[in-house]
């Protein structure tokens, strides 16, 4: 009995044995099988990740290039161009052709809306001798915009418009002394009985009056004066058209060009517009006057004398006087025109 005891403890002592040693390959083979899953999941996940680069990259492609033009002075976005619609790539000429006609209006307007170019209006001396400021001049480089979009066109972005602004040309501090010395003078006559064309030329010789032209500035005489229409305080009185005399609202103000005319005239100065009457006129020599028509003809000519200027403008019983004037210091430097 002792003896078949022992034989039984022995045989179960040997079976945990054998499980025991049966337990570890099974271990070993769920390890292995955990690991193939884990990198199975991986290979997904990483095909997974490709595939989304792929799509983005595709989706990317398909996207047209685009060039956002912006204002310089707001940063707000004015025009969202599509350059392969326009003929970037396909037909380049055609593109720039389009892109320089949109700079062109953007530059220069339209009857709708007006443009980024802007006229300097110049400073001009207070009664008090204090500066009234003007405005400087605003010029939008067509040709520099076309191109910056051109070469923007290949991969897209931004482009700011290309806006110059240039300050009147004279330093603030020598405001005060530029009435010290004429340098050009002339003076015209006039019924001073007609009443509307006496006022006509008081108000456009008051418009030009103690104006300051710096080194380089264009002086334009419509802008400067503004419109000659009864809103603003002008009359009827005779005007020449189309070689008749007629009645027409601001008749006069081209005395008053023509008298800074032959002013100026006698100084280094450049013309950029300049224009005669259909028939003479009385008031100055023959083909020494300009005329002068608020949209449409100007008289402007730049300062290219090398020295700040001031306009004065003398309304008396029948006569107008424009002198042209600088500091003692600057007399010395000018250019005098021949």
């Amino acid at each position: 009995m002792g003896r078949n005891l022992k034989v039984i403890c022995f045989l179960i002592f040997a079976s945990f044995i054998g499980l025991a040693g049966c337990s570890q390959p099974i271990a070993e083979k769920a390890g292995t099988e955990e690991k193939v899953i884990e990198q199975d999941d991986k290979a997904v996940s990483e095909d997974g990740e490709k595939e989304k680069e792929t799509a983005e990259q595709e989706e990317e492609k398909a996207q047209p290039i685009v060039v956002n033009v912006i204002e310089p002075t707001t940063q707000e976005v004015i025009r969202s161009l599509t350059p392969v619609k326009m003929g970037y790539g396909s037909d380049n000429e055609k593109f720039k052709a389009e892109l320089a006609k949109w700079a062109q209006e953007l530059a220069r307007g339209n009857e709708a809306t007006p443009g980024y170019d802007q006229r300097m209006i110049p400073d001009k001396l207070g009664p008090d001798g204090q500066v009234i400021k003007g405005s400087p001049l605003i010029i939008l480089e067509e040709a520099e915009l076309v191109e910056s979009i051109f070469h923007a066109s290949e991969k897209g972005g931004n482009v700011e418009l290309p806006l110059y602004v240039t300050a009147s040309g004279y330093e603030f501090n020598d405001a005060a002394q530029l009435g010290e010395v004429i340098v050009g003078k002339y003076t015209t006559y006039f019924n001073g009985g007609v009443a509307g064309r006496t006022k006509n030329i008081e108000l456009s010789a008051e418009a030009i009056n103690n104006v300051i032209l710096g080194l380089g500035d264009v002086f334009s005489f419509n802008t400067t004066v503004g419109p000659s229409d009864e809103a603003h305080g002008y009359q009827p009185a005779e005007e020449i058209v189309n070689k008749k005399l007629v009645m027409g609202i601001g008749g006069g103000i081209c005395q008053t060009s023509s008298t800074l005319y032959n002013a100026v005239d006698v100084l280094g100065v450049g013309y950029v517009e300049k224009h005669h009457h259909s028939l003479s006129v009385g008031y100055v020599p023959e083909g020494r006057d300009a005329t002068v028509s608020y949209g449409g003809k100007d008289f402007r000519f730049e300062n290219t004398t090398g020295v700040p200027l001031l306009l004065k403008a003398i309304v008396g019983k029948g006569s107008l006087t424009v002198e042209v004037r600088t500091s003692k210091e600057y007399e010395a430097q000018m250019k005098k025109g021949i």
